[in-house]
């Protein structure tokens, strides 16, 4: 009984870390824009948190880069059980642009493991808000 009010709770009031890799922040602008009273993301439930031992959800901009990859890892492990990464962006789910360049190891997936992606370049807030709220619906169904 619990463990269902938790899980209700998290599905509920997800809080979420921003986390850029090193993205040219035309996506960053977009996740912003997906919390002002216009998208309103928030009305789901979802609070912006800035610290990843409080946040429920990465949602990771930009692509997987050399200099990036313990911080990724460092950040991922910081945050609880259980914890949720969406990659948004072409950047984050490729390299895009800048694949193929010496120190871009690819997408985020390539250091932590996704449970969303979002494509686009750059993604539209109401793609950001329909990516999340698709993930939340997900885990409700698990």
């Amino acid at each position: 009984m619990f463990e269902r009010l938790i899980r209700w709770s998290r599905l509920k009031s997800p809080w979420i870390l921003h986390l850029n890799s090193g993205a040219c922040n035309a996506c960053d602008i977009e996740i912003v824009a997906a919390l002002t009273p216009r998208f309103d993301l928030e009305r789901f439930g979802v609070l912006l948190k800035a610290t990843p031992r409080h946040a429920d959800i990465i949602i990771a901009t930009g692509p997987a880069t050399r200099q990036m990859k313990d911080r990724l890892i460092r950040i991922y492990e910081q945050v609880p059980e259980p914890k949720f990464v969406v990659a948004v962006g072409s950047c984050a789910l490729s390299g895009d642009v800048y694949r193929g360049a010496y120190n871009i190891l690819g997408g985020i997936d390539q250091v932590i493991p996704v449970d969303a992606y979002i494509p686009g370049c750059p993604v539209r807030p109401d793609t950001v808000i329909n990516g999340v709220y698709t993930l939340l619906k997900s885990l409700e169904k698990k």
